[in-house]
């Protein structure tokens, strides 16, 4: 980190002493709005700490959430096969309504933090299930959200016997705008899903924008080798970048 950085960004409690925390990345100039950072199963790591500082470079509060506090605080999990690992442990017992709880407390404290501007949700992954989730029992100005998991499908105790698109009529009442994106060759998000959620979303009449990147894979936006695509990302965080600059 820099001077600059260490001034501009710190860990700080959300609500209550003992409850969540998150990274907050503050802009050194003018602010012109807040975005609430949901992470993938890695947690507030590297990247997603590079993702804030890129956007408070552009003049955004980033508020990153530690989802995982009630079992493990800070968590910034690395790429190797036990991380991924270490990941999916802490994914498993995370709670519907405890993560809606935590996306509250994220949004209030991004609408303190906002000066008056709109405010954000931006996700990858797991983030990004979160950040839909939250558009249907929040309102806020915009979801922005990478390959999102379990939009029509429950299993896990984060998703609840609920899945968010079932409820997609609450996202238009929240009046929030999901702009996402999707690569064509998503193992964990198939083409046939993606599309259906474009029809959901469609018949509920919430303002969106569904963009499919054909030879794209789960994790393109992400700085894993193996997944990055590097014109997905480019032309990806160049129509959120525009969202944000016409929504906020």
């Amino acid at each position: 980190m820099t001077t600059g950085d260490l001034m501009t960004s710190q860990w700080q409690e959300l609500g209550a002493p003992g409850g969540i925390e998150a990274y907050v990345h503050r802009p050194e100039g003018e602010v012109r709005g807040a975005v609430v950072v949901c992470s993938e199963l890695y947690g507030v790591n590297d990247y997603l700490r590079g993702v804030c500082a890129e956007l408070a470079g552009l003049g955004y509060v980033a508020v990153a959430p530690d989802f995982y506090w009630r079992s493990a605080r800070r968590t910034e999990l690395g790429y190797a096969a036990e991380e991924r690992e270490a990941g999916l442990v802490l994914m498993r017992a995370l709670d519907r309504d405890e993560l809606v709880a935590d996306a509250a407390e994220a949004l209030a404290a991004a609408r303190g933090l906002a000066e008056g501007r709109g405010v954000a949700f931006v996700g990858t992954s797991m983030g990004g299930h979160i950040a839909v989730r939250a558009a249907t029992e929040l309102r806020f100005e915009l979801a922005a959200v990478f390959y999102p998991g379990w939009l029509l499908n429950s299993g896990f105790p984060l998703v609840g016997p609920v899945p968010p698109l079932e409820t997609a009529e609450r996202i238009a009442a929240n009046g929030v705008y999901l702009l996402g994106f999707c690569g064509g060759l998503d193992h964990i998000l198939p083409l046939e899903e993606w599309q259906e959620a474009e029809r959901r979303l469609t018949a509920a009449g919430v303002e969106h924008e569904l963009v499919t990147y054909p030879g794209a894979r789960h994790g393109f936006a992400a700085d894993r080798p193996a997944d990055h695509d590097a014109a997905a990302t480019a032309d990806a965080w160049q129509r959120v970048h525009e969202a944000l600059a016409e929504r906020l």
